[in-house]
């Protein structure tokens, strides 16, 4: 008897020890990081020839030279109430050449002009902007690249605000990079490319 008591004191004295020895250090599901949240795909296209009428495709080339047929452009952005992230990749256009581009404020049309003016957080009272205080890279989208020996490129622009809704929509590529100063800032040469990127809907 006095043997089977014993055997059941050390039993339980083992039993509290190991959970005495749990609770010291428990054991917690490893951590994971927080998803960070992907860039929204806005336009994915080859360029193509713009139509004289009606719709015109996701991405136009007006210069085929500097932006061929066989060229293609795709439009990423990821935008927070205080932080948007734009992304330009574009494949197939002129070897190792400086371009400039911007968010502009309306759909690609027929004519380069149709894609208006670029878009400003802080708007210009005075247009066409050309004034730096208000034609720069924190006050707009400036995406300007220069292609590789394939004519491949990646541009990011960051910017500390969001797109007000439906007034952003469209990418446009310029024949040069951008300028800055006064009198000229914001300017790039003639509009090539646009390709239509409905930002802040």
């Amino acid at each position: 008897m006095r043997k089977r008591v014993s055997i059941l004191l050390a039993a339980i004295v083992l039993t509290g020890g190991i959970a005495s020895c749990g609770a010291d250090s428990p054991k917690t599901p490893a951590q994971k990081p927080a998803d960070v949240p992907k860039p929204k795909q806005l336009a994915n296209a080859p360029f193509a020839a713009s139509a004289a009428t009606g719709t015109q495709p996701s991405a136009v080339t007006y210069d085929a030279a500097l932006v061929p047929t066989t060229g293609t452009a795709t439009v990423a952005a990821d935008s927070t109430q205080d932080k948007t992230v734009v992304t330009l990749h574009v494949t197939g256009l002129q070897a190792n050449h400086a371009y400039g581009a911007h968010v502009h404020t309306k759909q690609c049309g027929p004519q380069p002009a149709d894609s208006g003016p670029h878009y400003q957080d802080k708007k210009d009272p005075v247009m066409p902007s050309i004034d730096p205080a208000y034609a720069n890279a924190t006050n707009e989208v400036w995406l300007d690249f220069t292609t590789d020996a394939d004519g491949n490129a990646l541009a990011t622009s960051s910017v500390p605000w969001s797109f007000r809704s439906s007034e952003a929509n469209s990418v446009v590529i310029h024949a040069m990079h951008t300028a800055t100063e006064q009198g000229k800032a914001g300017t790039a040469g003639n509009r090539v490319a646009c390709i239509t990127a409905a930002f802040g809907h």
